[in-house]
């Protein structure tokens, strides 16, 4: 039987540092049932205390971001006497770099979310991302920082949006063996250029559960090993044409295949390095 545990996330500001972190762990534990749970932008006494005795009501493990030292002191003293198991993910950090550089931190939430340059550059790439999706505007493509090409489910739209939100201007084009490919593709510089593929099995799979979720026949052309065969050939025939840098994304998720691009061009966080 699987064990329900729930996850508490609190934060003085959105929580997302926590809930990445706590997410990251706690999938080391497969037999868990985790529940998350996220309580940001805390801003009182009574608010936090509420927090904590429902923590303590649910047997709650509490991961936090919290930077104010009332607060954090006034989680360990509850935790401590409540025997409820808590982690502090930043302040341990801080702590040990304000000692090793005699600096003392400013304690001020929110720092990582300020409306700079480097936030409106996200804003940016998002809406340039969302308006050169599935190839919908080829001219894009020379304004883009990057390219994606690939067929069908090979994760070209995810991965736009996962690199968008790092700052990139991203624009994508199915590989359909049927379409005109437009002109400016061959225009782009192979540098910018990512050809995305993967193993026929796999693409068998994942289109064949497709086609169920639509409550469609699986045993289609879209879903037929011959095609997908023809389909993946007719890609690589082009990224050999174009020259360019080839992933396979079978078994690796969005963040492994865009952390292999981000290296691969040179991206460092939201700026290009």
């Amino acid at each position: 039987m699987t064990k329900e545990q729930n996850i508490f996330i609190l934060s003085d500001a959105a929580g997302e540092t926590a809930e990445k972190v706590a997410q990251a762990a706690f999938t080391q534990f497969p037999t868990l049932d985790t529940k998350y749970t996220k309580f940001p932008f805390i801003k009182n006494d009574s608010t936090l205390e509420h927090i904590l005795d429902m923590a303590k009501e649910k047997d709650a493990v509490i991961v936090h971001t919290i930077v104010s030292k009332d607060t954090i002191h006034t989680i360990e003293d509850f935790c401590q006497k409540n025997d409820i198991t808590y982690y502090d993910v930043i302040n341990p950090i801080i702590g040990t770099f304000s000692q090793v550089k005699g600096v003392e931190p400013i304690r001020k939430k929110g720092l990582t979310h300020n409306l700079d340059s480097n936030y409106f550059d996200m804003i940016s790439a998002m809406e340039f991302t969302l308006n050169n999706d599935d190839g919908q505007n080829p001219k894009g493509f020379l304004e883009a920082d990057l390219l994606l090409l690939g067929i069908s489910r090979t994760s070209k739209t995810p991965l736009s949006l996962y690199l968008a939100n790092k700052g990139l201007k991203v624009a994508n084009l199915p590989l359909v063996p049927q379409a005109q490919i437009p002109d400016e593709l061959w225009k782009v510089d192979p540098s910018k250029v990512i050809g995305l593929t993967t193993d026929t099995n796999v693409l068998l799979k994942i289109r064949r559960q497709r086609m169920l979720a639509y409550g469609l026949d699986p045993n289609n052309m879209y879903s037929a090993e011959d095609e997908i065969k023809k389909e993946l050939d007719f890609s690589n025939n082009i990224y050999d044409k174009i020259g360019c840098y080839v992933i396979n994304t079978a078994d690796r998720s969005i963040e492994e295949t865009a952390a292999l691009i981000m290296e691969q061009l040179n991206f460092n966080g939201f700026h290009k390095g």
